[in-house]
């Protein structure tokens, strides 16, 4: 057994869940190269005193239930699983996919059907009720797209997945701080100029417990404050589709035009999948200092040190603007120099530039003061 993979066991069930005597946990996973950390997740449990459980899934397989699904087949598939996930005490999600395209050429409004009808009903009800941690697991596919050989991927990632969570999560009180005491964000950049308010929504830190990797600080746009124009400068991956260059114009908290050098007519369906999802539910900042450039996959690229993301569809409860919806797709702006830099005000003082933190009871989470 690789001593990294143990020592990542340890952290997503003593750290991350803090699994107790009799607790019941789910590991769940999509893929079949995780099979080691799954059964190193399954000792840690069961070291803990925990009464591991373990589902296996695959994309390839839900792709064919997805393409001719009913309404009263969902239904009846979430109240399978939601009844099982009812007595977990805890929940690890491993994701390890083989071919993030490979719902790309489902139509739009049969993804949308099983979003609301199975998949948020189930993730809705363990998000609120479970202690949770979800994470990818390095395979070939992660390792084409971060454009490196496997064994490259993996150092790279068992450092970004392993690194001191105590420490950042120190580092991050001060960003915490100024963030509650903040009304209006100013955000800009090429072919961006956004403001809203976060006035009065609670200011999340994200220090390992619930995403592996981790290192961001979160809070909620008040939702109809979002005004301006915003571009989306790195791929954006969402249910198998890639859209590059997203841009959108906000109008009193809506999005009010969307378009993408690619996918543009797909970019608009999936933002009509309800009422709430051309609403944002979620800003956060990213502060990883060992993720540097994008590889299309949002667990990653939204921790990039020097980026922020801006999430059309629901907020999260700890950090609720009253928006509402089936999606929550966090968009990714990377603003160091090598993408084409970019400034945030907070009550139109500079905050971040290029990247970098300006003002010195925040220069703590700049990568150098991290690693």
């Amino acid at each position: 057994m690789d001593p990294r993979i143990e020592k990542l066991a340890d952290v997503l069930v003593n750290y991350s869940c803090k699994v107790k005597k009799n607790e019941k946990v789910m590991v769940e996973c999509y893929g079949a190269s995780p099979y080691p950390l799954i059964k190193a997740v399954i000792k840690e449990v069961y070291k803990a005193g925990g009464l591991p459980f373990y589902t296996l899934k695959e994309t390839a397989i839900s792709r064919e239930i997805i393409k001719n699904c009913t309404d009263e087949q969902l239904n009846f598939m979430a109240d399978i699983d939601l009844g099982e996930m009812k007595g977990m005490d805890a929940y690890i999600g491993i994701r390890a996919y083989d071919n993030i395209n490979e719902l790309s050429d489902l139509p739009m409004e049969k993804i949308s059907q099983y979003l609301k009808g199975y998949s948020e009903i189930v993730a809705d009800w363990r998000v609120e009720n479970t202690k949770w941690v979800v994470l990818r697991y390095p395979n070939n596919s992660m390792a084409q797209l971060a454009n490196t050989s496997l064994e490259c991927f993996e150092d790279f990632y068992f450092n970004v997945c392993n690194l001191d969570y105590g420490k950042m999560s120190e580092a991050m009180d001060n960003l915490v701080r100024l963030m509650e005491k903040t009304d209006t964000v100013k955000i800009i950049g090429p072919e961006t100029d956004l403001v809203f308010s976060i006035k009065g929504i609670p200011v999340i830190k994200c220090d390992g417990e619930n995403n592996i990797p981790d290192g961001e600080v979160f809070t909620a746009p008040v939702r109809e404050s979002v005004n301006g124009v915003i571009s989306f400068n790195i791929p954006q991956v969402e249910h198998g589709v890639t859209y590059e260059n997203i841009k959108y114009v906000f109008e009193n908290g809506k999005i009010v035009e969307a378009a993408s050098t690619s996918e543009t007519e797909k970019l608009n369906s999936f933002l009509d999948t309800d009422e709430g999802s051309r609403y944002t539910g979620e800003f956060a900042i990213g502060v990883n200092p060992y993720i540097t450039k994008p590889m299309k996959d949002a667990l990653f690229d939204e921790k990039i040190a020097g980026s922020f993301h801006l999430t059309p569809g629901k907020c999260y409860d700890e950090a609720s603007n009253g928006n509402k919806s089936a999606i929550h797709w966090d968009m990714i702006c990377v603003q160091t120099p090598e993408y084409g830099g970019g400034e945030i005000y907070f009550d139109n003082v500079l905050v971040r530039k290029d990247g970098l933190f300006v003002i010195p009871e925040l220069e703590c989470l700049n990568p150098e003061n991290l690693k």
